[in-house]
């Protein structure tokens, strides 16, 4: 008699959401899978990868490339994200999303925050993004199943992942000014963040994004993700949690 089928899969909890998320937030890069119009034969390839600020993942693609005129003849596609470091490859975390691939349309305001964030994460995206034939597309989370290492297996859904509420178009609106402000005027405290909080060893760090959770760090192309000690509520908590986050990144050095 066979053994009864042990479940592989996890109680989701905040420690595997905040995995998710920074896996998300963390990714350069991912590997877009889509179905072959005609045959819906899987096709998979390799996307450059950002965030909005709800969290849902942003790709600039090619209207030429096979992978876009798929999603255009069926938005159902699957994002894998997650870096391999040393060793066995399986054994780092990667996240699969399920998603429904939706084209911005230029000219739209959707589309210009999208534009921004994107280029601010992939700043050498400047040299093509402006040519007619670059779309970007959002790529809507409708699921994820998250492996954290072997037998660290956990299913999310979009709640897990994207953010809601008034606080998504608040912190867009003054978005641009506060990650000028920050890169222009207070290195040093970018800095401590990246090494106090990210636990990054490099230096050069810059701010390419705030959101309710916390903020995207780059240095070259180095990424770190930072978390705020507390979701924000309010897109006037940004400041004050920033200033003592430094501050608190002070005192323990």
């Amino acid at each position: 008699m066979d053994e009864p089928r042990k479940d592989v899969i996890r109680a989701t909890d905040a420690e595997a959401i905040r995995l998710a998320k920074t896996l998300i937030r963390s990714a350069r890069f991912g590997a877009l899978a889509v179905l072959e119009p005609g045959t819906g034969s899987p096709l998979a390839s390799r996307v450059g990868v950002a965030t909005d600020i709800d969290g849902t993942p942003l790709i600039l693609v090619s209207m030429l490339s096979a992978h876009t005129g798929a999603i255009l003849a069926d938005p159902r596609c699957s994002l894998l994200v997650g870096e391999p470091g040393k060793g066995d490859p399986l054994a780092h975390p990667r996240l699969t999303l399920v998603c429904r691939a939706a084209r911005l349309e230029r000219g739209s305001n959707e589309h210009a925050r999208a534009e921004r964030r994107y280029l601010n994460r992939n700043p050498k995206a400047k040299l093509y993004a402006g040519l007619g034939d670059f779309s970007i597309f959002r790529l809507e989370p409708e699921r994820a199943s998250l492996n954290g290492g072997f037998g660290k297996a956990y299913l999310l859904d979009r709640t897990d992942l994207v953010a809601t509420g008034a606080i998504v178009e608040e912190l867009a609106a003054g978005e641009q000014s506060a990650l000028d402000h920050m890169n222009a005027d207070h290195l040093d405290a970018i800095a401590l963040y990246a090494s106090h909080f990210g636990g990054a060893e490099s230096d050069g760090w810059i701010v390419t994004g705030f959101d309710a959770d916390g903020m995207d760090l780059i240095s070259g192309d180095n990424v770190c993700r930072v978390f705020f000690p507390e979701p924000l509520r309010a897109a006037r908590e940004l400041r004050p949690v920033l200033v003592d986050m430094a501050k608190a990144a002070r005192s323990a050095n």
